[in-house]
């Protein structure tokens, strides 16, 4: 999701600047308490990425570590290094417990980067391979930051609106909220609002763009809806929120037309045939990691509340909540095979429908759209293997 639509962090950053060794196993395999990527046995030749990829494959992520990460974090192999201050992860590139050659370094969002978009950290730091990019930021960033997608973390969004059952008995889809006269909370500058209005669900009387992050309003006006992520607030709410402990409602904006692709894994358009070789073997290797993580989350749900704690940025992510995202994803379709049967892959007609959706809101939102801009531009199916996918 675009990082305005995003959970927001409350609280100051640590100015500390730490470097610090740990380690752990990435590509779904148990936690070690000790060793070394020189331990690990070499991957075979078709998942060998020394010298056809970068020697560091960086992706900058979009935010906080979370579980919609997983399969990126999964990667990153024994011997890592937390960079406390620049708020970075950096280890072996690992696949079904073998070194690929390389390294990754995988960069937290948010506050790290100045709440700037993935798009524009990709074209002022050129040495960032992937980002991760939803659908409508990557056509509002089409003019100047042109970016092309070549493997979906996750088949459909995880956001939601959310509303309290008990005040609210009579609604169980959006529509009957726009049917009230109730304020929905959300962030404002998020695509989804406009598109809500569009389809007539909810009235723009109703927006109320004041959102923190918080759950203070909601807990002390449960007459509102308010944005969410299906992967978190549904167990933040019931587990953590000690002023609610009780169970909350949404509907995915996914079962009303926000059709994008979200925190899809993007390259600089231009560098799309440049990057191909090692894109051809890295893809294959990101799709099996989504599949490990949906198996077996454990591991690397450990290492992002690790990193949470080290980053102490404000952002608070239990494991708990970690657990819960990771089965969320899979239970809900979030992280979820296309209909041939492929993880991470494209279905292009609705890339071309979100296009032809997407860009009359992002043009009355202020932003320009690049003339002629078509789904082939937004996304790529070329380095997908269609027989990866969740058993």
């Amino acid at each position: 999701m675009p990082s305005s639509a995003r959970r927001v962090a409350v609280a100051g950053v640590s100015s500390a600047i730490t470097l610090v060794l740990v380690t752990a196993c990435g590509s779904g395999s148990a936690a070690s308490s000790a060793g070394s990527a020189d331990k690990l046995p070499e991957a075979p030749a078709a998942q060998r990425l020394a010298g056809v990829c970068p020697k560091t494959v960086v992706v900058q992520v979009d935010w906080e570590p979370e579980a919609e990460h997983g399969p990126l974090y999964n990667l990153v192999g024994p011997g890592y290094t937390v960079d406390t201050g620049k708020k970075r992860v950096t280890g072996p590139l690992v696949t079904g417990g073998k070194d690929t050659g390389v390294d990754i370094q995988v960069r937290a969002g948010g506050s790290a980067i100045g709440y700037q978009t993935v798009p524009s950290q990709m074209y002022v730091d050129k040495s960032i391979t992937l980002g991760t990019v939803t659908t409508d930021l990557a056509i509002s960033a089409s003019v100047k930051q042109p970016v092309t997608a070549v493997a979906a973390l996750m088949k459909k969004s995880p956001q939601v609106l959310m509303w309290d059952p008990a005040t609210h008995p009579d609604w169980k889809t959006i529509a009957d909220i726009g049917r009230s006269n109730a304020k929905v909370v959300y962030v404002d500058g998020s695509t989804y609002a406009s598109l809500l209005v569009d389809k007539g669900l909810i009235k723009k009387s109703q927006l109320d763009g004041s959102y923190d992050g918080a759950p203070a309003r909601f807990v002390s006006n449960p007459g509102i809806a308010q944005q969410g992520f299906a992967t978190a607030e549904p167990y933040i709410y019931q587990h953590e929120v000690t002023a609610w402990k009780k169970p909350i409602k949404y509907q995915l904006l996914a079962d009303v037309g926000y059709n994008v692709y979200p925190e899809s894994l993007s390259v600089r358009s231009g560098e799309l045939k440049s990057l191909s070789p090692c894109l051809k073997k890295l893809v294959p290797i990101l799709q099996r990691s989504a599949a490990d993580f949906a198996a077996r989350p454990s591991a690397t749900v450990k290492l992002i509340s690790d990193l949470v704690q080290q980053y102490n940025t404000g952002w608070v992510y239990s494991e708990g909540t970690g657990t819960f995202a990771a089965g969320q994803m899979v239970k809900l379709g979030i992280l979820g095979n296309e209909a041939d049967g492929s993880l991470g892959g494209f279905d292009m007609k609705r890339v071309a429908s979100a296009l032809k959706t997407f860009t009359p809101l992002v043009e009355q939102s202020g932003a320009k759209v690049k003339p002629g801009l078509t789904a082939q531009d937004l996304a790529t199916d070329e380095f997908i293997d269609p027989s990866i996918g969740l058993k």
